[in-house]
Parts: C-alpha cells; sequence; structure tokens
C-alpha cells in the first residue's frame, strides 16, 4: 500500500469532524451564529470537498481561461495490457498525458499545414465507470489553433481514427525508452485489427459555459455517492454506472475499498495540465500584452 493512501484516508474520515477544528461564524446584521468544521481538503477521494474544488475550477475557467472560441473533447485510452504499468508506475501517468497531447498537436500539424498551437486542458483520469483501474487522458481543446505569426486557424474536423494512428507510436515509444515492453511485443499490438488505442472526439462545446460544463465532468469526482449503497448482510457494495446509473456492480467491501483507494494520486502527481494557448507562460504573456496596450489608450 502506498504511504499516501493511509494518510488520505486518515483525514478523510476526520472531513467536518468538530474535534478537528471549526470556525465560528457571525452575522453582524442579525446576531446569527453557526459552526463551519474544517473539512480534510484531500485532493481526488473526498467527494464533498472535490465537489467545492470543482466549482471553483468551473468558475475560474469561465472568468479567467477559456477563449470565446468552440471547444471539443477528445478523450485518448489505451489497451488492457498496457494499462498495469501505469497503476504501478504512477509518475508515467505524466508521460502518457504528454503523449496525449503530442498526438494531437501532430494531428493538427497534418490536418491544417501550418504548425498550430491550440489551447488545451489536460485530465488524467485512472479510473472507469466500475472504479476500476483504466487510466485515460481527456483532453479540452480549442477548435482552432494559433501560429507562429501569431494568427489563427480553425480546425472543424476532427477524425477519431486517425487521432488513435498519432497516439498509438506516442505511448509505445514512451514504453519503450522506459524498458517495459519488447519491440516484439509493439509489432504484435500493431498488427492486430483492434488494437485497443482509441480516441473520440464527438462532445462539442460551442460557447464558454458549454466548455466549462464539459471541463467539470472532466475533472468530476472518483464515485458518486448517489449511486452507492451497501448490502448489510452479504458484506457486498452496490454500485450503479453507466448512463442513467442503469447497470449494477457488487462488489466485496474491502475490494471496494481497494479500488476506491487505488485512485488516490502521489503527491508530487499533477492531475491537470494547462498547455498550448492556455499555458501559464502564454497566458501571462498574454495579460502583460494587454496592460500595455491599456496603458497607451490611456
Amino acid at each position: 500500500m502506498r504511504p499516501i493512501v493511509k494518510e488520505v484516508v486518515e483525514r478523510y474520515l476526520d472531513c467536518s469532524n468538530p474535534r478537528c477544528g471549526f470556525a465560528r461564524i457571525r452575522c453582524p446584521d442579525c446576531g446569527t451564529e453557526l459552526l463551519l468544521m474544517f473539512s480534510c481538503r484531500t485532493r481526488g477521494f473526498c467527494p464533498s470537498c472535490h465537489s467545492k474544488r470543482l466549482e471553483e475550477w468551473g468558475e475560474g475557467m469561465r472568468e479567467t481561461l477559456l477563449l470565446d472560441v468552440p471547444h471539443r473533447q477528445v478523450v485518448f485510452t489505451i489497451p488492457r495490457m498496457l494499462r498495469l504499468f501505469f497503476k504501478y508506475k504512477r509518475r508515467l501517468l505524466g508521460e502518457l498525458c504528454r503523449a496525449a497531447v503530442q498526438a494531437l498537436l501532430k494531428y493538427f500539424q497534418a490536418a491544417t499545414g501550418p504548425e498550430l498551437i491550440p489551447g488545451v486542458v489536460a485530465v488524467i483520469h485512472s479510473f472507469g465507470q466500475k472504479i476500476n483501474f483504466h487510466p485515460h487522458i481527456h483532453l479540452l481543446v480549442t477548435e482552432e489553433g494559433e501560429d507562429s505569426e501569431g494568427k489563427f486557424h480553425d480546425v472543424a474536423s476532427f477524425q477519431d481514427s486517425l487521432l488513435a494512428e498519432f497516439f498509438k507510436p506516442e505511448v509505445f515509444a514512451l514504453l519503450l525508452r522506459q524498458k517495459l515492453i519488447s519491440e516484439a511485443l509493439v509489432e504484435k499490438i500493431a498488427g492486430w485489427r483492434h488494437s485497443g488505442f482509441s480516441a473520440h472526439s464527438k462532445v462539442k462545446a460551442k460557447t464558454r459555459k458549454e466548455a466549462e460544463r464539459v471541463g467539470k465532468y472532466m475533472i468530476r469526482p472518483l464515485l458518486s455517492l448517489e449511486r452507492l449503497s451497501l448490502d448489510e448482510r452479504e458484506a457486498k457494495v452496490i454500485y450503479r454506472y453507466g448512463e442513467g446509473a442503469e447497470e449494477v456492480e457488487r462488489v466485496d467491501y474491502l475490494e471496494f475499498i481497494a479500488r476506491v483507494t487505488s485512485h488516490i494520486p502521489d503527491k508530487e502527481q499533477v492531475s491537470v495540465h494547462y498547455l498550448g494557448l492556455y499555458a501559464n507562460a502564454h497566458m501571462g504573456n498574454v495579460r502583460k500584452r494587454e496592460a500595455g496596450e491599456n496603458r497607451l489608450m490611456w
């Protein structure tokens, strides 16, 4: 068990526990008082704390980051037989994210000609619908990019098959550099009719508000408490998943705890990356340029 798991779970069990501290809030007008319990502030585990962070993140995205242009969600997935490498070497999740971004940039270049820089918010997911370990990458991408001369070009067409083809060699190169797979295995997987690599880009966001909604979906909590129940007689956890929560998974409670805690990110693991037009360096340059233009106007 990773040390971070014990630390996060113990903090989560004390979330909103008054014995762990609280603030007394008093209205200066009517004198009403209430107690605000301190939260655990764990990352990617506590549903309550994550939901608060989600709302703050969404508002910040809409107000200060997102460009007023159409966006597209692109999801990259990898074959089942390669997923365990990322479970036991968590730092490789960041490398997988970079591989997805590189595949996207190469697709942009192939689709439009000039080398374009889009705005990208990349989110690393380690869980699937059943809370199983299923590493994949979500990208919120502007449907246009900026070239070296500062001109914008539209990328109206996203072809999933081509995106997956650009992604495949990036992942192979990553695992080969780490000496986790062999050239023989690469040739074997590449020869399969269905390699397990896929890309999905059908979700569109035409407005800033829609892009915020897609972004909030991308960093949603690990599980929904509304879909969770316990069969105490059989010691089984019942989790409803899928669209409309119509499908049911019954799992031994210890197995379910193991599944959930396996997704706790390491301390140094960054789950959300901002790249291209949304990178901190680029946004800083934009703010400086706008500030200079405002001074000239005055």
